[in-house]
C-alpha cells in the first residue's frame, strides 16, 4: 500500500465502509464491482478488500482486536500473537505499581501488536518503525491507548537514554516488489536485518532490560553469552525465539516455552546428562517433542520426567513404555506404536492394505523422503486412517504404524 492510498483509506467515511464490508455479498469480483459503483477508486477498492481479508486472517493472532485494526501483509506476517505479546510484556515490564512510570521503546513496532500489550500493562510506550505506511498503521492501531505514541523513524536514530526497557523486532523481509498476495521475501542474513542483529545486540546488552524478537531458525552460535534465548511455540506452532538481556533475563543459556492448553517451560541450566542406555529400543509409545523444544536443542530434558529415551542419538523422537503424564506431557505429542513396517514403498503398501488402511498422515525425521510423493506412490484404496512415521531405530530405517493418543 502506498502512502496516498493509506491516506484515502484513513478517511472516516472509508473506514466506516470497511467496518460494514461483511454485508457486501458475492465473491471478490462482485464485491469489487459494487464498491466501484459506489464511487471508490480502484486503489481504495483494492485496499478495502485487502484489509477485510487481512482482518479475517489476523483474528487467529489478535482475536477480537483485529476487527478494529489495519494491516500490511508483511506486518501481519511478523506481528506477535496476542498471548505471546502478553508474555513479552510480563518479561520486560513485570508489575508496574499504580502511579509508577515505566518507559519502554518498541523499536521496529510493525503494526503495533507488542505495543498494545506493553501499554495494556501500564507502560509508557514510544514505538517507531522505519516504514512510513507501517508506522501510520501502527499509530491507527494504537489510537485508543493514550500512553502509546508512534513515530516514523529508524531505530538507529532513536535516543535510547532514559528508557526502562527496550524491545527490538528488526525487519526480516526485503523492501521492494511483493508477490501477488502482497508479501515480500524473508532475509536470512542477520546483518541484513533492519536494524542489523549486531547493532541490536550491542544496544540490548547495555540496556536495563531488553528483549529481541527473531525468527525461530536462529543459529545457536548467534546467541550472546549474556543473553537468555527462549524459543516459543503457541498452539503447536513455533513462532519465534526471543533474546532477553539485563533485568528481563531470567535464566542463562537456552530455553523453550510451550504455550497452549497447557504451558511448559524447559531450560538449559537444569538439563540433566542424557542417559544413552536404551537408545534405539522401541517402546509402546512414540513421542514427538514440541518444535520449540527441538529448536532449543532441549529434547533430552524430557527424557527423565517422561521415563523416555531417544530412538536415535541425533533424531528428535522419543519413545517410552509408559503413557506420558504430568507437566512434561505438555511438551510432546504422543502416539501409540501399533507395529513396525518395512520402509520400502511396495512392501509398505502391502502391509497397509492388509490392515484396511486407506488414508495416512505421514511424518518423518531422519528419513530422506517427500511425504506427498510417498502418498502418491502408495495409491491406497479407501479405508481407515493412520499415522505412519518414517524414521530410524539405531541404524535401521523403519516405518512406525501409530495412532495418536
Amino acid at each position: 500500500m502506498d502512502p496516498q492510498t493509506l491516506t484515502e483509506l484513513l478517511d472516516v467515511a472509508v473506514l466506516e465502509r470497511l467496518d460494514r464490508l461483511d454485508a457486501l455479498e458475492g465473491d471478490e469480483l462482485a464485491r469489487s464491482t459494487a464498491l466501484r459503483k459506489e464511487g471508490y477508486s480502484a486503489e481504495v477498492t483494492a485496499a478495502l478488500l485487502t484489509q477485510a481479508r487481512l482482518r479475517q486472517e489476523a483474528a487467529a493472532k489478535l482475536g477480537p482486536f483485529a476487527e478494529d485494526m489495519l494491516f500490511t501483509r508483511d506486518g501481519l506476517a511478523q506481528a506477535t500473537r496476542l498471548p505471546v505479546a502478553a508474555h513479552h510484556a510480563r518479561r520486560l515490564i513485570g508489575d508496574v505499581a499504580e502511579g509508577e512510570s515505566f518507559r519502554i521503546a518498541d523499536l521496529g513496532c510493525g503494526i503495533g501488536a507488542d505495543s498494545v500489550a506493553f501499554a495494556g500493562m501500564g507502560a509508557q510506550v514510544s514505538a517507531v518503525d522505519a516504514d512510513e505506511v507501517t508506522a501510520a498503521i501502527a499509530a491507527f492501531n494504537l489510537r485508543h491507548l493514550p500512553d502509546a505514541a508512534v513515530e516514523h523513524t529508524r531505530a538507529e536514530d532513536v535516543d535510547l537514554d532514559g528508557f526502562d526497557a527496550l524491545w527490538f523486532d528488526p525487519a526480516r523481509r526485503t523492501i521492494g516488489k511483493a508477490d501477488k498476495r502482497g508479501s515480500t521475501s524473508r532475509i536470512t542474513d542477520p546483518e541484513a536485518f533492519s536494524p542489523s542483529l549486531s547493532w541490536v545486540i550491542d544496544k540490548a546488552s547495555t540496556a536495563k532490560a531488553a528483549g529481541v524478537k527473531l525468527g525461530p531458525a536462529l543459529d545457536h552460535d548467534l546467541v550472546p553469552d549474556d543473553a537468555e534465548a527462549q524459543w516459543v511455540s503457541h498452539n503447536g506452532e513455533v513462532v519465534e525465539v526471543c533474546l532477553y538481556f539485563g533485568a528481563a533475563r531470567q535464566h542463562p543459556g537456552r530455553g523453550a516455552l510451550v504455550m497452549g492448553e497447557r504451558t511448559l517451560l524447559v531450560h538449559e541450566h537444569n538439563l540433566p546428562r542424557e542417559d544413552e542406555s536404551g537408545i534405539g529400543e522401541l517402546g509402546k509409545y512414540l513421542l514427538e517433542p514440541d518444535g520449540a523444544i527441538v529448536r532449543a536443542g532441549l529434547v533430552a530434558a524430557l527424557c527423565a520426567p517422561l521415563q523416555a529415551r531417544r530412538l536415535h542419538p541425533k533424531i528428535a523422537y522419543l519413545t517410552t513404555d509408559v503413557e506420558p503424564s504430568g507437566p512434561a506431557a505438555a511438551g510432546v505429542t504422543s502416539y501409540e506404536v501399533v507395529d513396525v513396517l518395512p520402509a520400502k514403498v511396495p512392501s509398505l503398501r502391502k502391509e497397509l492394505v492388509s490392515r484396511g488402511i486407506g488414508s495416512v498422515v505421514i511424518k518423518k525425521r531422519g528419513a530422506d523422503i517427500v511425504p506427498d510423493q510417498v502418498r502418491r506412490q502408495l495409491k491406497l484404496p479407501k479405508g481407515d486412517k493412520a499415522t505412519i512415521v518414517f524414521t530410524r531405530l539405531g541404524d535401521k530405517h523403519v516405518v512406525l504404524l501409530t495412532q495418536p493418543v
